[in-house]
C-alpha cells in the first residue's frame, strides 16, 4: 500500500507534466466557485471551502491511491455539515471532521474500507437522490432573492418558510440566476470544453460589477474573502464531545468513503487504471484530520472535478497538487475580487450540481425491480429528505441486510435427486462439451448480491484477455439484487465496448425473473440469453463471425 504519486514518478516526463499542468489549472478554476458555493450552503464562510480544496485537495492527491482523483468539499456533505454547525457550532464541526478523518484512516489501514461495497445500490441511490433534493431546496432562497431571515434546517420547515415568503421574490436576482443557469446548461450542452461554472461566475460577476446590479454578493453578506494563506486554527476538544459527535462523524466518514471510492471507480473506467481503495481512504482520512486545523470542512473525492481533470489531460497526482496550488494562488493574489461574486450565480451553479449528482436515471431502473428493492430505495430517500441522513443510511442498511437474509433463505432449496433432475441437468454439464478457442466461459457461483459484486471486477478489468465471445454461466447463481445487476450491466457494456459478445445461460428462477423485470436484455439482446450451456455454445458458433453492434437503446444486436 503506497501512494500513486510514488508510482507515477517513474518515467515522468515533460509531456506528462504539460498535461498535468493544464489539467491542474483548469480543474482549480472549476473548483473555485464550487468550493465557495458548497461552503456557503453548508452554513460556513465561503473561504472555508477554498481552504478545504487547498489543504485536502493537496493531501488527497499527494497521498491517495488514485492517479487522477481530485479532492475537496462536495455536495454530499452540505446537509450533514449544516446540521452539525447548527447544533454544535463551528468548533464542533472541526472536531467532528477530525474524528471522521481518524475513522477513515482506520478503515483504510486495516483494509476494512472495502466494506463500503457492502452498501447496496438502492441505499446509495436513495440517499444520493435525497441529498440532491436537499441541496436544491437550500438554494431556492438565494436563487429567487427571497427575504427570509433564518432558514430552518429541516426540509419541511424550509419549504414552509419559502412558501410563506414567496411574495418577496426579487425579479432582478431571479433574472440573474436564470441567466447563470442558462450559461451553465449551454456550456454543458453546446460548449463542452468550456467549464460552465467558471463561465457563469465570470459573466455574472462582470454584469453585476459593470452595471451596478443591486443583488446580494459574497462581499455584502460575508465581507469578502480574506487575502493570504489560511490561518492555523486550534479546535477545542472536550471528552464529552466524543459521544455527541460520534454519530455525525460516522456519517461523514461513510459518506466520504462512498463518494471517494465511487469517484475513483469512475476515474478507473475513464483511464484504464486501477486504484488502491485502502490507500485512498488513508489519504482521505489524513486530509480530513488536517483540514480543520486550517479552517477547512469535510472533504472527499469529487466525481465531476475528477472527470474534468482527466478530460483536460491530467494523468498523475501532480495535476491534483497543481489544482490545490492554483486555488492557493487565488487566495494570495485575487481574493478581493471574490467579494463581487453574486450569491444568485453560486445558487444557480449548485442547482446544476444537485441535478447532476442526483442519479435520477437510476430511478426508472429501480422501479422495474422487485418491491423489496423499491422499498429500500424509497425509505432511504424519504428518511434522507424528511428525517436525517444518518438515520436514513442506518435504516437503509438494516432493511437491506434483512432483505439479504430473506433472499438467501428464499432461494435455498432442499429436494430429492431424481432421474428427472439428473436428465434435466445434462444440458448444463460442461465436462463433455469442448470449449472452442473463440469462447471464454465465466461462471458465478452462489448469491450475487451486494458485497459479492467486486469479485466480477477482476474479470471486468481484464476484458482484453477474454475471447471474442464470452459465455456467463449462471447455473449456480442462486440469487441476484440491484447491486449485482448493475455489475452485470457494467460487464456487458464493457465487453460490447471492446467488440466482444456476451451470452448468458442457465439462469435460475429468481435471477431470470429479476433480470426480466429490469429489462437486462437491452444490454445484450434477448437472443443472447440461453437456457443452458449447450444452447449458449450453439449461439456462440452462430455469432462468432458477426461484429458486436450496439443497439439504439444501449444493448447489443444479434
Amino acid at each position: 500500500m503506497r501512494p500513486k504519486l510514488v508510482e507515477s514518478s517513474r518515467g515522468y516526463d515533460l509531456a506528462t507534466f504539460r498535461g498535468d499542468l493544464i489539467a491542474g489549472i483548469t480543474v482549480g478554476l472549476v473548483a473555485l466557485p464550487l468550493a465557495m458555493a458548497f461552503a456557503i450552503s453548508s452554513g460556513v464562510p465561503p473561504q472555508a471551502g477554498i481552504y478545504t480544496a487547498v489543504v485536502a485537495g493537496f493531501l488527497i492527491s499527494a497521498l491517495g491511491g488514485s492517479r487522477t482523483q481530485i479532492g475537496g468539499p462536495t455536495g454530499a456533505f452540505v446537509v450533514i455539515i449544516f446540521g452539525i454547525v447548527a447544533e454544535h457550532g463551528l468548533n464542533g464541526l472541526y472536531v467532528c471532521t477530525i474524528m471522521a478523518g481518524v475513522m477513515l484512516v482506520v478503515l483504510g489501514a486495516t483494509g476494512l474500507g472495502l466494506a463500503v461495497r457492502f452498501i447496496p445500490r438502492p441505499v446509495i441511490v436513495g440517499f444520493t437522490n435525497g441529498i440532491a433534493v436537499l441541496i436544491a431546496s437550500t438554494q431556492i432562497k438565494d436563487f429567487l432573492g427571497l427575504r427570509i431571515g433564518e432558514m430552518p434546517g429541516d426540509f419541511a420547515g424550509r419549504m414552509r418558510a419559502i412558501a410563506a415568503h414567496v411574495h418577496t421574490v426579487d425579479p432582478t436576482t431571479t433574472l440573474l440566476s436564470v441567466g447563470a443557469l442558462a450559461v451553465v446548461v449551454a456550456c454543458m450542452t453546446f460548449f463542452r470544453k468550456v467549464p460552465g461554472s467558471i463561465a457563469a461566475m465570470v459573466l455574472g460577476t462582470a454584469v453585476v460589477a459593470a452595471f451596478g446590479v443591486p443583488v446580494e454578493t459574497i462581499g455584502s453578506r460575508f465581507g469578502g474573502i480574506p487575502a493570504g494563506p489560511p490561518a492555523v486554527v486550534a479546535p477545542e476538544f472536550r471528552p464529552e464531545m466524543i459521544l455527541a459527535l460520534f454519530s455525525p462523524a460516522l456519517t461523514v466518514a461513510l459518506l466520504g468513503a462512498i463518494e471517494s471510492l465511487m469517484s475513483a471507480v469512475v476515474a478507473d473506467r475513464m483511464t484504464g487504471d486501477r486504484h488502491d481503495p485502502n490507500m485512498e481512504l488513508v489519504a482521505q482520512g489524513v486530509a480530513n484530520i488536517a483540514a480543520p486545523f486550517l479552517g477547512g470542512i469535510p472533504a472527499t473525492g469529487a466525481i465531476a472535478r475528477t472527470a474534468t481533470n482527466i478530460r483536460s489531460g491530467g494523468r498523475t497526482p501532480v495535476a491534483g497538487i497543481i489544482h490545490a496550488l492554483t486555488l492557493l494562488a487565488v487566495l494570495l493574489f485575487a481574493a478581493p475580487l471574490a467579494a463581487h461574486i453574486p450569491l444568485a450565480v453560486l445558487a444557480a451553479i449548485l442547482m446544476v450540481v444537485a441535478y447532476n449528482m442526483g442519479e435520477w436515471r437510476e430511478i426508472p431502473k429501480l422501479l422495474k425491480m422487485s418491491g423489496a428493492t423499491i422499498a429500500v430505495w424509497s425509505v432511504t430517500f424519504a428518511l434522507t429528505v424528511f428525517a436525517d441522513l444518518t438515520v436514513a443510511v442506518q435504516v437503509g442498511m438494516v432493511l437491506a441486510a434483512l432483505l439479504f437474509i430473506r433472499k438467501v433463505a428464499k432461494t435455498t432449496t432442499v429436494e430429492e435427486v431424481t432421474k428427472e433432475y439428473v436428465e434435466a441437468g445434462r444440458p448444463h454439464v460442461l465436462q463433455d462439451k469442448p470449449i472452442p478457442e473463440y469462447v471464454s466461459v465465466v461462471r458465478i457461483h452462489g448469491p450475487f448480491l451486494f458485497g459479492a459484486t467486486e469479485k466480477l471486477a477482476a474479470v471486468t478489468d481484464n476484458v482484453e484477455a477474454l475471447a471474442p465471445v464470452v459465455i456467463l454461466r449462471l447455473r449456480n447463481m442462486t440469487a441476484i439484487d440491484a447491486t449485482g445487476l448493475l455489475a452485470l450491466e457494467d460487464f456487458a457494456d464493457r465487453l460490447l465496448a471492446t467488440g466482444r459478445r456476451l451470452i448468458l445461460c442457465g439462469a435460475r428462477s429468481q435471477p431470470a425473473r429479476f433480470m426480466r423485470q429490469a429489462d437486462f436484455e437491452r444490454h445484450i439482446g434477448r437472443e443472447n440469453i440461453c437456457p443452458n450451456i449447450t444452447a449458449a455454445l450453439e449461439r456462440a458458433e452462430a455469432v462468432r463471425e458477426k461484429p458486436a453492434v450496439g443497439r439504439a437503446d444501449g444493448g447489443a444486436g444479434a
